[in-house]
C-alpha cells in the first residue's frame, strides 16, 4: 500500500512539473511571439520613415534645393545666339557695357522685343529716358512698343535713382510687385550707372549691388543691367573701380565699343565673361540697322584704341 502511495504522489509530482514545463513554455513562446511582433512593427515604422522622408511636402522630407535650369533666353541676335550657347542662361544677371552711342541700349531692347515675340512680358526700367522720346527713338528701328503695352506686354517704368535704393530697402517694393504680379521673365534696367553714383562709400556700393541682383535672382527673370562707360578708359571702365563686384557677380558681360576709324566711327563688340560656357574671345564689328543690330560673323583684326 505504501509502494502504491510513493508510486501515485511520484507521479502526481511529474504531471505537476509537466504542467510548469508547459506554462513555461507557452510563456516563452508568447514572449518570443511579442519580440517578433515588435520587431516588425519598428521595421514597418523604419520603411513608413522612409517613404515619409522621401515623399515631397511631408515634415519629414528636407527641403529641396532649387535645380540649376540649363534653359536658355535669346537675346533675340542669332550671331549672338551662337555666340554664347543659343542665348542667355535663363533667369540670370548679364551687364552690357559701353559709352554713349555704343548701342547697348538698343542691345537690351531687342532682348525684349525677342521675348514679346514669344508672348513674354517684359519690364524696361529707365533712369533717364521720358517714355514719349524712347518710344518715338525705337518706331524708327521698327519696334512699335505702344502696341505691345497695350496687349500687356511690354511695361515702361521712369524710376530715380533714388526711388531704386527705396526699392532695395523695401525689399522690392512696387516693381517686385509688378514684376510677380504680372509674371514678368525679363528685365532691362537701363542705365544703373546713376544708380551707382548715390553711394560715395565703396562698402555701402558693393552691398546696394549686392542687393539688387539678389532681388532679381529672386525674381526668376532674365536681366540686362546696361551701364555707361569706356571699357577701354581705365577711369570710366566700371572693371577697373570699386564696383569690380558687378562684374563678379553678372552671369555674362557684353562689351560695347564706338570708335573712330578712318574718319568715321564703328561698332564693336566684345564678349568678355559668360560663366559655364566658352565663349569667343575676339572682337566683332556691328551695324545698327531696321529691327536692331546685325553682328558680323567674321571678328575685327585691328586692334582697338582709346581715343
Amino acid at each position: 500500500m505504501r509502494r502504491k502511495k510513493s508510486v501515485k504522489v511520484s507521479e502526481k509530482k511529474v504531471v505537476k512539473k509537466k504542467k510548469v514545463m508547459k506554462t513555461k513554455t507557452s510563456k516563452v513562446k508568447k514572449s518570443k511571439a511579442k519580440i517578433k511582433k515588435t520587431k516588425k512593427t519598428k521595421i514597418q515604422l523604419s520603411k513608413t520613415d522612409e517613404s515619409l522622408s522621401a515623399g515631397s511636402g511631408n515634415i519629414l522630407s528636407k527641403p529641396k534645393k532649387k535645380k540649376f535650369s540649363n534653359e536658355k533666353v535669346s537675346s533675340g541676335i542669332k550671331v549672338f545666339d551662337g555666340m554664347v550657347g543659343k542665348g542667355f542662361q535663363k533667369n540670370s544677371t548679364n551687364l552690357a557695357l559701353g559709352g554713349v552711342g555704343s548701342g547697348k541700349t538698343i542691345f537690351a531692347m531687342q532682348f525684349l522685343i525677342a521675348g514679346m515675340k514669344k508672348n513674354e512680358k517684359c519690364l524696361y526700367l529707365s533712369f533717364d529716358e521720358e517714355k514719349e522720346s524712347f518710344y518715338a527713338n525705337m518706331k524708327g528701328l521698327g519696334w512699335d512698343l505702344e502696341s505691345y503695352e497695350k496687349k500687356g506686354k511690354f511695361f515702361f517704368l521712369k524710376y530715380t535713382p533714388q526711388k531704386i535704393k527705396t526699392m532695395l530697402e523695401e525689399g522690392g517694393g512696387i516693381i517686385e510687385n509688378l514684376v510677380l504680379g504680372k509674371k514678368i521673365s525679363r528685365i532691362v534696367m537701363d542705365s544703373i550707372t546713376s544708380f551707382l553714383f548715390l553711394f560715395k562709400d565703396e562698402i555701402d556700393e558693393r552691398e546696394a549691388i549686392l542687393s539688387l541682383i539678389s532681388l532679381l535672382k529672386k525674381w526668376d527673370s532674365t536681366t540686362i543691367l546696361t551701364y555707361e562707360g569706356d571699357p577701354l578708359k581705365e577711369n570710366e571702365s566700371i572693371l577697373k573701380t570699386s564696383s569690380r563686384i558687378l562684374e563678379l557677380e553678372s552671369d555674362s558681360i557684353v562689351l560695347f565699343y564706338f570708335l573712330r576709324n578712318k574718319g568715321e566711327r564703328e561698332r564693336y563688340l566684345e564678349i568678355l565673361k559668360v560663366k559655364g560656357f566658352k565663349h569667343p574671345t575676339k572682337v566683332y564689328p556691328f551695324s545698327i540697322e531696321k529691327n536692331g543690330i546685325k553682328i558680323s560673323k567674321n571678328a575685327f583684326k585691328g586692334e582697338l584704341k582709346a581715343e
